[in-house]
C-alpha cells in the first residue's frame, strides 16, 4: 500500500511538472510569415481523407528546415501512410506537436529537441505527393477539453485538436 501511494505521488507530481513548463511556441518552418499559410484552414470541412483539416498548413520550398516549435521529446520520427514523413513531439502541457510531409527527417524517435533543433525539412510525402510543398502541423492536447465539443461533423475531437494557428 505504501509503495503504491508513492508511486501515485511520482505520477501526479511528473503530471504537475508538464503542466508548469512553458509553451511559448514558435513558426516551425524556418522563413515562414502568416501569408505562407491559410489562417482559416483549422477546421475545415471538407478535407479528403481525414474529412476535416485538423491542423494549419505552411507551405515553402522543398527542403526549407522545418524546426521544433517548443521544447520536448520526439515520440516517432519515421514514415505513415497518409502523413508521409512524420515527426511527433511530446511538448509542455503534455501535448503532441505533428509534424507531416516532410522530404526528410533530421532527427529520431527519443531524442529531445528545443526550438533550435532541426527536425527534418519540407515536402510533399505521404497524401500531400502532388500537391505543393507544405509542412501540416498539429497540436492535439493528452487531456481533453470536453467544452470545446460541438454538434459539427467530428467535433467530438474539438476537444482534443488545438488550432495551432493562435500559438503562431
Amino acid at each position: 500500500m505504501r509503495k503504491r501511494k508513492k508511486v501515485l505521488l511520482v505520477i501526479l507530481t511528473l503530471l504537475i511538472i508538464g503542466f508548469l513548463i512553458p509553451q511559448q511556441l514558435k513558426m516551425p518552418v524556418q522563413g515562414a510569415t502568416t501569408s505562407d499559410y491559410n489562417p482559416k484552414s483549422f477546421w475545415f470541412y471538407p478535407w479528403g481523407k481525414s474529412v476535416t483539416h485538423k491542423g494549419v498548413d505552411i507551405f515553402a520550398a522543398t527542403g526549407t528546415d522545418i524546426n521544433a516549435s517548443t521544447i520536448g521529446l520526439v515520440l516517432y520520427a519515421g514514415e505513415i501512410p497518409m502523413g508521409g514523413k512524420i515527426v511527433l513531439v511530446l511538448g509542455p502541457k503534455w501535448r503532441l506537436h505533428y509534424y507531416a510531409h516532410l522530404n526528410t527527417l533530421k532527427t529520431s524517435s527519443l531524442a529531445f529537441v528545443n526550438k533550435k533543433s532541426t527536425l527534418g525539412t519540407v515536402g510533399t510525402s505521404g497524401n500531400a505527393a502532388g500537391k505543393s510543398p507544405h509542412l501540416h502541423y498539429s497540436i492535439v492536447t493528452m487531456v481533453p477539453y470536453v467544452w470545446r465539443m460541438d454538434s459539427e461533423k467530428q467535433g467530438w475531437k474539438k476537444m482534443f485538436y488545438l488550432n495551432p494557428i493562435a500559438y503562431l
